[in-house]
């Protein structure tokens, strides 16, 4: 694939059995709720997927059966890139590349330390590509964990230069970084996919290529309109704006379980059940809270209902 389409890109939860292993027929369920809503693919095998919390095996197994359900209709976007070394990195992403998914997305963070700077980043990466033997798109994910690296425009040059890079999930949340980047790629085949509602329409209007957050869990076909219509619908954008950043402050409560609770709202078949948060925290309040959004939500999406 020399490129992916623009839209909205689900960052996809992992839902657990009873017994905590990875409950594949939740998982199909929740592949389907996102494609009736018209994302553009989905980004499997991330931090919302619970990467760092899964064996290599269960990263594997996870983007393969995502494939599986998606049956070519959309995308699959992998990243599972977790591993220290790079040495070891090399070897996860050639196996992560061989799951047969449409792009391969690599970590800010993993390439290089903390206390490195961006001329470390750029030998680690061309020693990456020198080596990394597959013919598959990639990418780059500014993940927060285990701590947030984001790209300066002088990087994303470089990386674009050298012609393999074709997506970016941008977490700054700041227009300024987000301009000097898609002004860094322009010419080039690199597209920015926002993680952050509240900046998501300016960022469209900047030249961004979609929306690739968590909040496609609670409402994808909001983010899916703005993503087609916000340029021919400039007023219903400008409101439907001002919801989504509004009810964006709900990341700030328990994710994920937050999200699998409003899942179960929708009807799927997903327990509240994390390995990196504890569902005990999960208040009443808390639980009303996305009641009360989702209502809302379902409101909005009546209104901007495609016809």
């Amino acid at each position: 694939m020399d490129t992916i389409p623009n839209g909205v890109y689900p960052t996809m939860i992992t839902p657990y059995t009873e017994d905590g292993r990875i409950d594949y027929t939740a998982l199909e369920a929740l592949v389907e709720w996102h494609i009736e809503r018209g994302v553009a693919g989905l980004f499997a095998v991330c931090q919302s997927s619970e990467m760092f919390h899964l064996s290599l095996r269960e990263r594997l197994e996870l983007a393969r059966m995502s494939i599986k359900f998606v049956r070519g209709r959309v995308p699959v976007l992998v990243s599972g890139h977790v591993a220290d070394t790079l040495e070891d990195q090399i070897e996860e992403a050639k196996m992560m590349a061989d799951t047969g998914a449409d792009a391969l997305i690599l970590v800010t963070n993993r390439l290089v330390h903390r206390h490195e700077d961006d001329d470390v980043f750029k030998s680690n990466l061309e020693t990456f590509l020198a080596r990394f033997d597959r013919d598959i798109l990639l990418g780059f994910y500014e993940c927060p964990a285990p701590y947030k690296r984001l790209l300066g425009a002088d990087l994303m040059r470089f990386i674009v230069g050298t012609g393999r890079f074709g997506f970016l999930k941008d977490t700054s949340c700041r227009m300024s970084d987000i301009r000097a980047k898609i002004e860094a790629a322009r010419g080039s085949r690199f597209k920015l996919f926002n993680a952050n509602a509240a900046t998501l329409l300016t960022s469209l209007e900047a030249g961004a290529a979609g929306y690739s957050g968590i909040m496609t869990h609670f409402h994808s076909d909001l983010y899916v309109w703005m993503c087609k219509h916000w340029n021919n619908r400039p007023e219903r954008a400008t409101e439907l704006q001002e919801f989504l950043g509004m009810a964006s402050v709900i990341e700030y409560q328990l994710y994920p379980i937050n999200a699998m609770y409003a899942l179960q709202l929708e009807g799927l078949p997903i327990r509240l059940h994390s390995r990196r948060t504890d569902a005990r925290q999960f208040s009443e309040s808390m639980r009303l809270e996305v009641q009360q959004m989702m209502r809302l939500s379902h409101r909005f999406s009546e209104k901007y209902r495609e016809p």
